[in-house]
């Protein structure tokens, strides 16, 4: 049946927040977040599609991860940047180019440039990264809470 990718809508919530707090309990983030921002983020995905958009993953029929893409100008870049805010398959859909064939969907999305975040010892992660075209910036990434 091969991967299927389509836009979360309303009657997906709690499949969202299942899989969204599954990936928050992985080490591919730096700590877990209440519930509510599980909320939050699907109602800021399902009321408009400005900032953040986020798309169900399946294998075939069967739910398999999600994607969530923010979006922002860049004058660097000179157009929109599209960020892969979070990308999670469950571990039974991994190796199964579900992700390869996301990654070929957003470049079909016009942005002028799609950028993402990896944790250095997800070496899985960055090999698929670096064989689809991504590379290393030499820019720090900083936060303030």
């Amino acid at each position: 049946m091969g991967a299927m990718i389509r836009k979360l809508s309303a009657a997906d919530k709690q499949l969202f927040i299942t899989l969204s707090e599954e990936f928050y309990a992985t080490p591919a983030v730096e700590h877990a977040v209440p519930r509510e921002f599980h909320e939050r983020a699907f109602e800021e995905l399902l009321g408009s599609d400005t900032y953040l958009e986020g798309y169900l993953l399946c294998d075939g029929a069967l739910p398999a991860g999600y994607a969530l893409l923010a979006k922002m100008y860049s004058r660097e870049a000179g157009g929109m940047c599209v960020w892969i805010d979070e990308i999670y398959l469950r571990p039974a859909a991994r190796g199964k180019g579900l992700a390869k064939e996301f990654f070929a969907f957003a470049e079909t999305l016009g942005a002028a440039r799609l950028r993402l975040e990896v944790e250095p010892e997800n070496e899985r992660a960055v090999a698929l990264y670096k064989k689809l075209g991504y590379r290393d910036l030499a820019y720090r990434s900083m936060i303030k809470e």
